[in-house]
């Protein structure tokens, strides 16, 4: 886990001095967006309560069908010849849902026994949610910002003895968006690709780099707003041909169109670029991607892109017209 713990020991601070004193709660929630850190704390934390090796004493729940009777039974079974059993239940939507057997059971965990839950969303009102707050520690995953980011792609590169402009580095982070899983991925490939060079060039990112859906989208919408249409529908194509559906393509040009209204409204009342960001839900980056791209275009000019994006859902689902040919045809007037 290169780099992640100088960045973010602060926020993660009780699970590190846990895994370091050994001194574990009986239950953990690992929850949020950030899917990378949620395995990476997942793995870490359950390595030091049982080792992968000690598959006696480890049990693993994925999926919405988990049985909480299962867990609980599970759970009341002694150690093999070990101090501790550990229970990962993942992915299991016990905490948007009533679970009230694994509520009440967060009263009674034997002392033997750790459980760790991990999970994309919560509900804070749920009564699992608040036995495991109470009996444990709960920790959320958030996307880290620009600033983290780059320290952190920027000390990986360090590491393999690469080195990258400040500019290039914000290239990169605009070509992969802010998921830290596909960073990783993309710093992997940066690196064999430039075995034997110390500097990263910018060309070596446009080369190998592959580009986040959400960001092919906004470069079709610059297009279109350049008035380079023939671009615009051939990024389209690529992406009908990496098999992603034209429905959900077009549900994310409205949603980039509607922020890049939102962008345009904010701006104009001198709103500050971290504030927009935070308004409209988007990394700091693609706001100055934003905030460029409507320099050009009016609110109105705007807001006809949204309408026209939810006119052309209506007569694809209504079957007025195939998907494809509409979306095409809303690139070509937008």
């Amino acid at each position: 886990m290169p780099g992640i713990c100088v960045i973010i020991s602060i926020l993660m601070n009780t699970l590190l001095n846990d895994i370091k004193t050994e001194q574990f709660r009986p239950v953990y929630l690992l929850y949020g967006e950030e899917a990378y850190l949620r395995r990476q704390y997942r793995d870490r934390l359950g390595e030091a309560i049982v080792p992968g090796e000690d598959t006696m004493n480890r049990t693993v729940y994925s999926g919405s069908k988990t049985d909480p009777l299962a867990v609980i039974d599970t759970g009341e079974t002694m150690p093999f010849f070990a101090e501790r059993r550990l229970i990962v239940i993942e992915d299991s939507g016990f905490f948007k849902s009533a679970s009230p057997e694994l509520a009440d059971y967060m009263q009674r965990i034997p002392d033997y026994l750790h459980l760790i839950f991990v999970e994309n969303e919560i509900d804070k009102r749920n009564g699992l949610y608040k036995a495991v707050q109470k009996a444990g520690y709960v920790c959320e995953f958030t996307r880290m910002d620009e600033k983290k980011l780059a320290a952190w792609a920027g000390k990986m590169l360090a590491d393999a003895g690469r080195k990258i402009r400040t500019s290039d580095m914000e290239y990169f982070l605009t070509c992969t968006g802010n998921d830290m899983t596909h960073i990783r991925l993309e710093i992997d490939k940066l690196i064999n690709y430039t075995e034997g060079r110390e500097i990263i060039e910018r060309e070596d990112i446009a080369a190998v780099t592959s580009v986040e859906i959400e960001n092919r989208i906004f470069e079709m919408i610059r297009c279109v707003t350049e008035g380079k249409k023939q671009r615009a529908l051939a990024l389209y194509a690529d992406l009908v041909a990496l098999k992603e559906p034209s429905l959900r393509i077009l549900a994310l040009l409205a949603r980039q169109y509607n922020q890049m209204l939102l962008t345009k409204l904010l701006a104009a009342e001198r709103t500050e670029q971290g504030e927009i960001a935070k308004i409209i839900g988007a990394p700091p980056f693609a706001v100055r991607n934003y905030l460029r791209t409507v320099r050009n275009l009016s609110a109105d000019q705007l807001r006809e892109a949204v309408e026209k994006c939810a006119r052309t859902e209506e007569d694809i689902k209504s079957g007025r017209m195939p998907d494809r040919i509409a979306v095409e045809l809303l690139l070509l007037t937008a």
